[in-house]
């Protein structure tokens, strides 16, 4: 069965650029035009990835992302944006998405980009693996990768699927240095160059959720010059 994917855009030629690439590529792809259509459509149907653009009338692509995270939806986002603005990139991986790409872009770059998602995220998919008890642990941070889920003190962790796949990969390399680079091209599976904000985003995410204080991590320590290393929080 082919992978879903929702593509939403304004722009009539974009639509049909994207659409016309992602069937090539083997994926079966819907379009919505606005924020709203592409929430209903996100609630209709079990989608495997949306790509969503930034600028859209009745409700902005920000908005679908909060909405849908919000909402507990947790499905992977590749934004698109017309705009050359760091802040609404960042407040788009703030609010949920995965990666972004800024217009133009080339449309085997957003296929490559959309298989790379989705690679990592089948690859830790709870529906496409048995649910046992395995754990990986770090001090209070808990995670059972078959079941797909994370535990901080004892709580159920709310984390997109990128968020936990970092975290996952991080705790697997506990007390390694892990450069952004690394982080990028196994995280993201990304065999070409990418914006590496994209992991320091991810990483202020988590720290938001298991640091007391994120000036003074305790866990995910920065490595000046190279990445991030997660280490057992000293007594």
């Amino acid at each position: 069965m082919s992978n879903k994917i929702l593509v939403v855009d304004d722009e009539p030629s974009i639509v049909t650029l994207l659409s016309f690439n992602l069937e090539k590529a083997g994926f079966e792809v819907l379009t919505a035009s606005t924020g709203n259509e592409a929430l209903e459509l996100a609630k209709k149907f079990p989608l495997d990835l949306i790509v969503l653009d930034l600028m859209l009338p009745e409700m902005s692509g920000l908005n679908v992302c909060k909405t849908l995270r919000e909402n507990q939806m947790f499905i992977p986002i590749l934004m698109l944006t017309a705009k050359d603005d760091e802040l609404d990139k960042i407040l788009g991986l703030e609010l949920g998405a995965d990666d972004y790409m800024t217009k133009p872009f080339s449309p085997r770059e957003v296929v490559a980009r959309v298989k790379a998602i989705l690679r990592r995220s089948n690859q830790v998919n709870p529906a496409k693996q048995p649910a046992e008890d395995f754990r990986l642990s770090v001090g209070d941070i808990a995670v059972y990768p078959d079941k797909y889920e994370a535990y901080f003190q004892g709580k159920l962790m709310t984390l997109t699927p990128k968020e936990f796949e970092l975290l996952l990969y991080l705790v697997k390399n506990k007390g390694k240095v892990l450069t952004r680079e690394q982080l990028l091209s196994t995280v993201w599976n990304y065999d070409f160059a990418g914006d590496t904000r994209i992991v320091d985003v991810h990483v202020s995410h988590l720290r938001e959720k298991i640091e007391n204080d994120t000036r003074k991590p305790l866990y995910i320590k920065t490595v000046r010059g190279l990445g991030y290393k997660l280490e057992e929080p000293k007594s």
